[in-house]
C-alpha cells in the first residue's frame, strides 16, 4: 500500500521495491590536522589533554560562533539570525545577507569565545563551513576566519555544510557508524549512508529545489508574511501551522518521481502545481489584493503531505537498499534526520512511522541543532 495512504492513516503493508542505483561514493576530503593538535593544544603553557574548537558557519542567512571541546561540551556559542531581515523582503538577498554577516560576525565570535570561558590561545583552531552555500556568505566567514587563525597561529579546518549537519546527532546522541542520514533544509534534500566522519556513500538527492526552499515559496504565493496567524514565521513554519488547521485531502496533488526508482528528489513540479492551484482558486474567489485564500489551510496542508509522502517514500526505498545490500548491519539499523524542515513536527512524525514500520531507529538532533549554527562545524 502507498505511503500517501499510509500517512493518511490507512493501514500499510511493506512492499517490495527495486534497490536504487549504487550513486556516487561522497567522500569529503580534510586536511590532516588531527595529529597536529595533539601537539598544540595549550594552556598556561603546559599541554592538557582536551582540544577545544572554534566553529564559524555563515552559509546562508546565520552567523554562528560556538567553541565546544572533543568530548562534546558545548563551552560557549553565540548565534545572529536575520531571519526578521529576510522575512520583509520576501527571501535571502545574497547582498543584503552579506552585509549583515560583515556587521555581526566580529561581534558572534567574541561572545561565542568571551561565554566559552577561554581565551584564543587556549583554542585548538578554528573550523569554518567553506561549502556550500551562498558564496558572498560564506566568503565574509572565511576571511574572518583566515584573518583569526593568522592572528593566533592556529590550524584552519574547512568544513563541508552538510557532512557538519549529518553528523551533528553524534554530538547528542550514541550514534555509531554507519547508519543512513537525510538531511532536509532549506538548500539541500540528501540521503546518504555515513560510513565514518568524512566518508560518506550518497544515495540520493534533489534534482532542483529543496524542501525548505518549496515551502518557503509556496508561503510566499499564499502571501503568509502578512497572515495574522503567521507574523514573524518563516515560510517552512507558516505552512506547518496553518496545516494543522486543514484537510489534507481536499487538494490531490501528484506526487513527484513515482515512476523512478532511486532515492532522487524533486520539489519544483511539485511547487509548480500548487502555484497554479492557488492562482485558480484566487481567480475563483475573486480575490482583493491583502487578503487571503478561504481554503488556504487546506492547501497548506495538502502542500505539506505530498511533499512529505514523496521524502518518505525516497527514504523507505533506501532503506530497502542498504537492507538488501547489507550496508548497515543488523542491530545497528538508525536513520538520522537533520537540517532545518526536520524541526517540522509533521514531517519529523511521519519518519517515525516509517522507522518503525521498518526496524530503523530515528534519531534527529534537537530542533535548535536541526538549523544553521556554529556548534556542529565546531563539534
Amino acid at each position: 500500500m502507498a505511503w500517501t495512504q499510509f500517512l493518511s492513516r490507512s493501514p500499510y503493508f511493506l512492499k517490495s521495491l527495486t534497490a536504487p542505483s549504487l550513486g556516487r561514493i561522497w567522500k569529503i576530503p580534510i586536511c590532516s590536522w588531527n595529529n597536529y593538535l595533539r601537539k598544540v593544544s595549550f594552556h598556561g603553557g603546559k599541554s592538557v589533554s582536551t582540544k577545544i574548537v572554534l566553529g564559524i558557519e555563515t552559509s546562508c542567512d546565520d552567523t554562528g560562533a560556538a567553541v565546544v571541546d572533543e568530548t562534546g561540551s558545548i563551552l560557549g556559542e553565540a548565534l545572529h539570525s536575520q531571519t526578521d531581515v529576510h522575512l520583509k523582503t520576501g527571501g535571502i538577498i545574497p547582498p543584503v545577507a552579506q552585509q549583515l554577516h560583515q556587521e555581526n560576525i566580529a561581534r558572534v565570535v567574541q561572545h561565542a569565545v568571551s561565554a566559552s570561558g577561554v581565551s584564543m590561545e587556549d583554542i585548538s583552531a578554528v573550523a569554518t563551513t567553506v561549502m556550500p552555500g551562498l558564496a558572498l556568505c560564506l566568503g565574509i566567514g572565511l576571511k574572518y576566519s583566515l584573518e583569526l587563525v593568522k592572528k593566533h597561529q592556529k590550524p584552519f579546518i574547512p568544513i563541508h555544510h552538510m557532512e557538519a549537519h549529518a553528523l551533528t546527532v553524534r554530538l547528542t546522541d550514541h550514534v555509531t557508524f554507519p547508519f543512513l542520514v537525510l538531511l532536509l533544509s532549506g538548500g539541500h534534500c540528501i540521503l546518504a549512508v555515513a560510513q565514518g566522519v568524512s566518508d560518506f556513500l550518497l544515495l540520493g538527492q534533489t534534482k532542483d529545489i529543496a524542501p525548505g526552499d518549496m515551502l518557503d515559496k509556496v508561503a510566499r504565493s499564499l502571501s503568509l508574511h502578512n497572515h495574522p496567524e503567521c507574523s514573524g514565521m518563516t515560510g517552512g513554519r507558516a505552512i506547518e501551522t496553518l496545516a494543522q488547521q486543514g484537510d489534507i485531502l481536499r487538494y490531490k496533488f501528484t506526487i513527484p518521481m513515482q515512476r523512478y526508482r532511486d532515492c532522487t528528489f524533486s520539489f519544483g513540479g511539485l511547487r509548480s502545481q500548487i502555484t497554479r492551484k492557488i492562482s485558480k482558486e484566487e481567480k475563483a474567489e475573486g480575490l482583493q489584493e491583502g487578503r487571503h485564500l478561504s481554503c488556504l489551510p487546506d492547501i497548506a496542508a495538502a502542500a505539506l503531505y505530498t511533499m512529505t509522502v514523496h521524502i518518505v517514500e525516497r527514504t523507505h526505498r533506501a532503506i530497502l537498499f542498504c537492507k538488501e545490500k547489507g550496508i548497515i548491519p543488523p542491530g545497528k539499523e538508525t536513520l538520522v534526520v537533520s537540517g532545518g524542515v526536520a524541526s517540522n513536527q509533521y514531517v519529523r512524525r511521519s519518519l517515525q512511522r516509517l522507522a518503525d514500520a521498518t526496524n530503523f531507529t530515528l534519531v534527529c538532533p534537537p530542533p535548535k541543532l536541526c538549523t544553521d549554527n556554529g556548534v556542529m562545524i565546531a563539534w
